[in-house]
């Protein structure tokens, strides 16, 4: 049963900024997105460990669907070699659909070096048959990383 409730979404988007200053500031400074994407995300706060390291909790608050949600997530792998990091949802708005949920993404430079490629993989398994696959949320962040990458090449000292 829990078979036909798992589910694996990816989606990926072309972004203005380098591969690694996305990485930068989505992984160490989380805390700057509303400054490239204010109508997305609205905060980030520090729950445990320090921003930029494994084991860390992190909440987000976010404007999704027309409605404020949260997302409180563990840290729970980074690469700094391919600019990717693993969450796993500890609670929030996502958990009231979801028994589970893993969030990947990888930033990866694009083959010309103009811009690069940022991959997000959800890893999830719905409570009930009635919950939908998460399409809404997978153009959400792919959003996000888009208003990220515009803004890193726009503003240097982001």
């Amino acid at each position: 049963m829990s078979s036909s409730l798992s589910g694996k979404l990816e989606g990926s988007v072309e972004i203005d900024s380098s591969a690694e200053a996305f990485h930068e500031m989505f992984f160490h400074r989380p805390h700057h997105m509303p400054n490239a994407c204010a109508n997305k995300i609205q905060g980030c706060d520090l729950h445990e460990g320090d921003f930029g390291k494994q084991g860390s909790v992190v909440c987000f608050l976010y404007f999704h669907d027309g409605k404020a949600k949260t997302a409180k997530h563990l840290v729970e792998v980074e690469d700094p070699k391919t600019n990717s990091v693993r969450y796993n949802m500890l609670e929030g708005d996502l958990l009231e659909e979801y028994k589970s949920f893993v969030l990947t993404y990888t930033a990866t430079p694009k083959a010309d070096g103009k811009g690069s490629i940022v991959k997000w993989v959800f890893e999830y398994e719905k409570l009930h048959e009635g919950i939908p696959h998460p399409e809404s949320l997978m153009d959400f962040l792919l959003g996000v990383s888009k208003d990220m990458g515009t803004h890193l090449t726009a503003s240097p000292a982001a």
